[in-house]
């Protein structure tokens, strides 16, 4: 590994892992995320670097930052694999519950940061590190890819910092076991990752499904199967640091394009949509949540919200236990569950993808479904009366319900607007901040250049994130109870600010 590798690792360290802190200490003390502020200082971060003439829009020379944007599908394996063992749980009707197989040390050694957090947060870094490598190794990679040579000693450097990286002051039963299952954890990790791609480039001919889907379906089903299984420290950091390291990375390639977006035809419509409709999509979801299924708890919208938009700020947000242990414990089942609806959802997209243009009579037939989905799942929250049970199968089916309505409403108002497809799921992928057909997008799905701006165009509308999270703090503070005058305004302002976009622009 020369020099210059080595200092990338050090320099993408020195970048990310900081993000991540100083957002923790900005919201210390209060009920907001710090997904909010990782948004604001990684898009500054990126845009500074590129303006100043340190960096390349698109940061090609930063190339462990570039090797950790690139991580999205890793970081969704863990949290698909949690939403397959709470899915089992609730098949067995056993209570949900986060086993804390370790005891965490309480000591706050940054503002905002506990002690065994802050390890959390490094060894994410080595971790996705560690397997990114080895997965190029195995996979293969491009002769020019800059890190070509040094997969191998990034791989091992990896795993060595994910093996000495444990907080000593933490309380571990069993510290032999307890490292060994982050090693079996990681293995796991990437024979899903190689079993997917493999998947995903066997069919291709016949239709080209993404890698995300064959990853969900494939560690859903062994968390379903090893419902048993207690968290070692790899799943245990990346569920906590993984997508706000992996959103830090991509908000940094994302600020370094912010300039040269505004130059592309088209991008107007696409970064307005984005915007606006991060407020229709999300906030029109909790009002129906709220007036229709009578749900008004963060221990519902949050899980709720995050599994039917498969909405990156939101789900980092549940996982990381920043909206309660409620949260925490439904949301890897609600962000599973719309998953299945992705049979529709990349079906008909591979099809359209291939041929240019959405195919709208499947789509609006799937719009449809969702749209019955959603008002039978409302109905079922409804009568659920608090009861834990009952909440849990009502947003299951809401999630089922409204992302489909969501993805596919999306791409047909974008269609109608006279938006090309490539174009359309970009603006889709932003308005719903959907993790899953952003990691589609960031594959090449689209083609046309989509892989090289979606770091962006998926950044923007996180600038709407001090209103959402602000909301959900608000509930936070009220007992979970959101107040719904301003979800109302919030509502209407998407709805026109997305339709001005659509057909001003």
């Amino acid at each position: 590994m020369d020099l210059s590798s080595l200092n990338q690792m050090f320099l993408a360290f020195l970048l990310l892992i900081p993000i991540v802190l100083i957002a923790r200490t900005v919201v210390a003390g209060t009920k907001y995320s710090p997904i909010l502020i990782i948004v604001v200082f990684g898009l500054l971060m990126g845009f500074l670097l590129e303006k100043s003439g340190v960096a390349a829009p698109g940061l090609p020379d930063f190339t462990i930052v570039g090797l950790m944007s690139r991580v999205t599908v890793v970081v969704l394996i863990v949290t698909f694999f949690v939403g397959g063992q709470e899915l089992n749980k609730i098949l067995i009707k056993k209570h949900l519950e986060i086993d804390d197989l370790v005891i965490q040390s309480q000591d706050e050694i940054l503002l905002g940061t506990k002690r065994t957090q802050l390890y959390f947060i490094i060894r994410s870094f080595f971790i996705l590190m560690a397997v990114q490598g080895a997965y190029a190794m195995i996979m293969g990679y491009a002769d020019d890819d800059p890190l070509a040579k040094v997969y191998p000693i990034l791989t091992y450097l990896g795993v060595i910092g994910t093996v000495i990286i444990i907080d000593p002051a933490a309380t571990i039963k069993n510290k032999p076991l307890y490292i060994l299952k982050g090693l079996i954890e990681m293995v796991a990790i990437l024979g899903l990752l190689v079993l997917s791609k493999g998947i995903s480039f066997g069919i291709r001919n016949v239709i080209p499904l993404p890698q995300i889907f064959f990853a969900m379906l494939l560690s859903a089903t062994c968390g379903f199967i090893f419902v048993k299984w207690h968290f070692g420290p790899t799943m245990r950091s990346l569920l906590f640091a993984g997508i706000p390291l992996v959103l830090a990375a991509n908000f940094l390639v994302g600020g370094s394009r912010m300039l040269y977006a505004f130059t592309i035809d088209n991008m107007a419509k696409v970064m307005g949509y984005g915007f606006f409709g991060q407020l229709l999509w999300m906030f029109g979801g909790i009002l129906l949540l709220i007036m229709i299924g009578k749900a008004n708890h963060v221990r519902n919208l949050a899980p709720g919200m995050a599994g039917s938009l498969s909405h990156s700020g939101l789900t980092g947000a549940c996982t990381a236990e920043d909206l309660g242990e409620e949260a925490a414990a439904r949301a890897p089942i609600m962000i599973n569950i719309p998953f299945f609806g992705h049979i529709f959802v990349f079906t008909i997209l591979a099809y359209s993808a291939a041929r240019g243009s959405l195919l709208v009579l499947p789509g609006a037939l799937v719009v449809l479904l969702g749209v019955i989905l959603t008002f039978i799942s409302l109905l079922r929250l409804r009568k659920a009366e608090g009861n834990e049970v009952k909440e849990i199968n009502g947003l299951m089916l809401f999630c089922f319900g409204w992302q489909l309505t969501a993805v596919f409403g999306s791409f047909l108002l974008l269609h109608f607007s006279g938006l090309e497809i490539w174009n359309a799921s970009m603006a889709t992928s932003s308005a719903i901040s959907h993790f899953g057909l952003f990691a589609a997008v960031q594959g090449d799905m689209f083609g046309h250049g989509t892989a090289q701006l979606i770091p962006f165009i998926f950044a923007m509308p996180f600038l709407v994130h001090p209103v959402v999270f602000g909301m959900f703090g608000k509930a936070m503070k009220n007992n979970g109870v959101m107040p719904v005058k301003p979800v109302i305004v919030f509502v209407i302002l998407g709805l026109i600010g997305s339709l001005l976009s659509l057909f001003l622009f």
